[in-house]
């Protein structure tokens, strides 16, 4: 891997990009880097990509879901380089997909991506070199739309944000963790666009601090005065009148409105709650997975034990102590004030809204 500057996309209007896919693979954003480092890699291998998501260098549900879609046109270059004849070419790359897909489980964008690409893997087709041709443009497809996809939701939500509004958003919901822009955080960009009186409060988000390595570097990035504060100061932010509303991602929404994101989200629903505070959920409609009904049904990924047992490399805990550190929680819908996605924005009931959605 080497260090590298991305080009711009297309249209791009936020300096942060996550991935980008070039001749000699995907040039990444370390975001176990950030924000002491800004360090770009390049990722040429499925394999590199899979430990990549593993180990969150690319996180956020939409850019997973990008990550894996690239994770598989790197597969097919690997495939096409052997000179496999068409059947192993097939073969070779579906078995990295799967191997892709393992990576998470909870964030929905990236079996949507994976299922989106196998679509590709099945066409008719006469050579490898169409296949790869397919892949690629099929890829490059998905990373565009997720990012016209953040713009939409942008504006849309911008629209709910009253003049001079405070802000509070959690984790890191913006272009680090999307094609570009961002689900919450484009909200966030558009809403400053058309008034710069806006004021954000930006959760630290424990245990990995996305809201404070990430989320305050690309706001301020992108000149959007941030303010940060720890996880447990919503609360009496919101007593003291200082918040008009609450905008988060998502890592897959169910049929019900059910949303899973970062955990901590639950926490901070309940609150805005008490304090009659809309919260609100921006994603893409590729987070929303119809197949589940509740989000009983969500699969919430476990993750090591040392995120919450140290920091900077020292043991902030007893010995022996256990240990319970699930990535992600499930707000039910019926705290979600609305759902803010590319094609408008879902309110209760969201069995029926949601459906709508698809539909337009």
């Amino acid at each position: 891997m080497d260090t590298v500057t991305p080009p711009i996309l297309k249209g791009f209007s936020s300096k942060v990009q996550a991935l980008t896919l070039h001749a000699d693979g995907v040039k990444l954003l370390d975001q176990v880097a950030l924000p002491n480092e800004v360090r770009y890699l390049t990722i040429r291998t499925a394999g590199e990509m899979a430990n990549a998501i593993v180990t969150m260098l690319v996180r956020g549900a939409p850019a997973i879901g990008i990550a894996g879609a690239y994770g598989t046109v790197l597969s097919a270059r690997e495939a096409f380089a052997s000179d496999l004849c068409l059947e192993d070419f097939r073969k070779t790359v579906l078995a990295d997909v799967e191997a892709l897909s393992q990576t998470r489980p909870t964030a929905v964008n990236l079996f949507w991506a994976l299922d989106e690409m196998k679509k590709i893997l099945g066409e008719p087709v006469e050579s490898a070199a169409q296949l790869l041709d397919l892949l690629t443009e099929k890829a490059r497809q998905i990373h565009q739309e997720d990012w016209d996809a953040c713009h939409r939701m942008g504006d849309f939500g911008a629209a709910l944000v009253p003049q001079g509004a405070g802000i509070i958003t959690h984790c890191n919901a913006g272009a680090l963790a999307t094609g570009g822009y961002g689900t919450a955080l484009g909200v966030i960009r558009s809403a400053f666009a058309n008034d710069a009186s806006i004021r954000v409060y930006a959760d630290e988000t424990r245990p990995r601090l996305q809201g404070a390595r990430l989320t305050t570097w690309e706001l301020l990035e992108d000149g959007i005065p941030v303010t940060l504060i720890s996880d447990n100061m919503s609360g009496s932010l919101m007593r003291a009148g200082k918040i008009d509303m609450v905008v988060v991602g998502a890592d897959r929404i169910t049929a019900n409105g059910d949303t899973a994101n970062k955990i901590g989200t639950y926490n901070l629903a309940l609150i805005a709650h008490a304090h009659g505070v809309p919260f609100y959920v921006a994603a893409p409609l590729s987070t929303i997975d119809r197949s589940m009904r509740s989000g009983d049904e969500i699969p919430i990924e476990e993750r090591d034990a040392t995120e919450i047992s140290t920091m900077n490399g020292e043991l902030i805990c007893a010995q022996g102590v256990q240990f319970y550190n699930p990535a992600f929680d499930v707000t039910p819908a019926k705290y979600i004030s609305g759902i803010i996605t590319e094609k408008g924005i879902a309110r209760p009931d969201y069995l029926k809204s949601l459906a709508q959605l698809f539909e337009a």
